[in-house]
């Protein structure tokens, strides 16, 4: 029989599959919200079923659980980066610019700009195998760029909007580390708090084209932006962040842009070219040289 083990190892497995896992669900938030665009939701739309969805998750957790107790200013510096910041911006940029765009500027640059953050509020070291591999994942992102943004030519406002929400989740994954809040009360913070501020203003005030999208895409948003891309994802991003660290958390999830790119190729009918399919490589590389960690002879 073998030895259970060791507790930090385990740490890191735990960590390790959270953060693929992650990359699997943001790959599919990315082209699903993308998607929702031709399905004639507006932005509004989306992120009301968002909300609900994850409300409606939430609801039986503090049943279980009880609330999260945090301080206010906490939770509304949390609740502006992740909840509001971040999908806001992204499903409005996702009207304006292709799924490509918005792997590339949100996932793609969240390393750069959690290390940066890092390095100022956590104090953060960049080793030189942690700077080679920013490097080459900046590399493949630079091609997949130039593969699909000339294509696009007006998309400029939705590509600013996306790096709008990249930096927000920024906010969000250093201020989790800095705070050392777990996974539940931070996933649930994030799933109950914006319903009840957002949906009053959503029903009364914001445009909606909800009646005229059809119920199964509907209900299929419903599920999938609150469901998956909010609670388990959060989730699992903040179990990863804990387990393994931001830097490692993001460098792995800086692989999404080359999946979304792929996955929107026989989805949306978004093709790649060859710089395109080399920074897919690139990505995947830079991605691997940041969290393998080398052997100590």
């Amino acid at each position: 029989m073998q030895p259970p083990p060791h507790p930090d190892r385990r740490e890191r497995r735990i960590g390790y599959a959270s953060a693929c896992a992650v990359l699997a669900l943001w790959t599919g938030f990315l082209v699903f919200s993308r998607m929702s665009v031709r399905q004639d939701f507006t932005a509004w739309d989306v992120a009301a079923l968002r909300y609900a969805g994850s409300f409606m998750v939430a609801l039986p957790l503090v049943l279980w659980l009880g609330l999260p107790r945090l301080p206010p200013r906490r939770v509304a510096a949390l609740v502006a980066s992740a909840s509001f910041g971040f999908p806001l911006l992204a499903y409005l940029g996702f009207g304006m610019a292709p799924a490509a765009h918005g792997g590339v500027l949100m996932p793609g640059t969240l390393p750069f700009m959690t290390a940066a953050l890092g390095a100022v509020v956590l104090a953060e070291d960049w080793t030189r195998r942690r700077l080679l591999s920013l490097g080459v994942v900046a590399l493949g992102i630079a091609l997949l760029a130039l593969d699909t943004f000339g294509a696009h030519p007006g998309a400029w406002r939705g590509d600013l909007l996306f790096l709008a929400a990249g930096a927000s989740w920024a906010v969000y994954t250093v201020l989790v580390r800095l705070w050392g809040i777990g996974a539940m009360p931070a996933t649930l913070l994030l799933a109950l708090v914006p319903a009840p501020l957002y949906l009053p203003v959503w029903w009364l005030l914001l445009p909606s084209n909800l009646h005229a999208v059809p119920l199964g895409a509907a209900a299929f948003q419903f599920v999938w932006q609150g469901a998956f891309a909010t609670v388990l994802a959060g989730f699992l991003f903040t179990r990863a962040v804990a387990a393994i660290g931001a830097a490692r958390t993001t460098t792995i999830t800086a692989l999404t842009p080359a999946l979304a790119a792929l996955a929107a190729w026989p989805l949306l009918g978004e093709a790649l070219g060859l710089a395109g399919l080399a920074g897919v490589a690139m990505v995947s590389a830079g991605m691997i040289l940041g969290v393998v960690t080398p052997r100590r002879r």
